[in-house]
């Protein structure tokens, strides 16, 4: 579709996506949310397409238990063991910390021990499998392990939901040539449009498609990081 020959690397962790942005290593990038407000702070990264999943281009995070653990609140997690998905991860990690704290829990210290499982999936399993008693992921990353754990939906249940973020980006480097950007984002959403397409989105976290944005549409979500007192520029460093 674009005419280049593009080379795919899978990265170990989201700042590692963000790294390589910065370093020229990478020229696109797959960014969730906060990975790319860092990013942009940090190496000027522009984004150019967000995901769309159940028809927005937005989505929100949740905190799970198991149905049997007896947790129902947010207040009954302190002591236990909490699963967080990476550091990085807005809605496995960031927002779930500003949530436990409006609850008047300091994720730093009131957990008897916390795990960074490395991906949505493993933090459900993680759940699921009583390795740990809570677990931060985006709704509904219980849908993604169905076909392997066909009870998940009532073994594992929601005792929180997070506010709207916005939904992970398709992003460029500071200095890629403006022609090259063009014509990768049209590709990719012309490419998004056919079946084949549609196929390979959906099995990357659940894709419907996607949709032209610029870094504005992240401002709602700096004022809330910022309302929390998340320091980006801070992180940034």
């Amino acid at each position: 579709k674009t005419g280049y020959e593009i080379d795919t690397n899978v990265a170990t962790s989201y700042a590692a996506v963000v790294e390589a942005m910065g370093a020229g290593n990478a020229d696109i990038g797959w960014l969730n949310t906060f990975g790319y407000i860092l990013a942009h702070e940090k190496y000027g990264v522009e984004v150019i397409l967000a995901t769309v999943r159940f028809g927005r281009p937005y989505y929100t995070g949740q905190i799970i238990v198991r149905a049997d653990s007896g947790i129902k609140t947010l207040e009954d997690l302190k002591g236990k063991t909490m699963c967080w998905v990476d550091p990085l991860s807005t809605s496995g990690y960031v927002i779930p910390r500003v949530m436990l704290q409006a609850a008047g829990i300091d994720p730093d210290k009131d957990f008897a021990k916390t795990v960074e499982a490395g991906s949505h999936n493993n933090v459900v399993i993680a759940v699921y499998n009583g390795d740990c008693d809570a677990g931060a992921t985006y709704v509904d990353a219980r849908r993604t392990v169905e076909k392997d754990l066909p009870d998940v939906m009532e073994k594992v249940v929601v005792i929180a939901e997070s506010p709207q973020i916005p939904n992970d980006t398709v992003s460029v480097r500071k200095d890629l040539p403006p022609e090259v950007v063009e014509t990768i984002k049209n590709a990719l959403l012309e490419i998004a449009q056919t079946d084949e397409g549609k196929e390979a989105l959906k099995q990357v976290y659940e894709i419907e498609d996607l949709v032209e944005v610029d870094d504005s549409f992240y401002d709602g979500f700096r004022a809330t990081l910022d309302a929390a007192g998340v320091d980006i520029e801070e992180l940034a460093k």
